[in-house]
């Protein structure tokens, strides 16, 4: 339930975020999800490879649920990466849009 939330929330920041560019709302609300499952999967693959090289009898006595846990903040770092880079990608392509308007008129 609580991944639910988390995943809603998620959706929200970058719905608003698309919205105040005037961006697709809705695909970039689903890609903040998609990013945060991306995040999860690389960094779970990354650590599962480096810990099968140095600890290999430590999947054995392995606690998937803690490890899921564990790989949660790497999902909501990879969304707020990107959240900051549309975010200055799309204010400073605005901030040009709107001196080009001005040199116009």
């Amino acid at each position: 339930m609580l991944g639910l939330l988390l995943l809603y929330w998620i959706g929200k920041y970058f719905y608003k975020l698309a919205e105040e560019y005037n961006k697709s709302e809705w695909g970039f609300a689903i890609l903040g999800v998609v990013v945060y499952y991306l995040g999860i999967v690389i960094m779970s693959f990354t650590s599962g490879i480096i810990i099968g090289i140095f600890y290999p009898d430590f999947f054995e006595t392995f606690n998937e649920t803690l490890f899921g846990l564990f790989m949660v903040p790497f999902g909501i770092l990879s969304c707020y990466l990107l959240y900051i880079l549309l975010e200055k990608s799309w204010k400073k392509t605005k901030e040009d849009q709107d001196r080009f308007k001005e040199q116009i008129s």
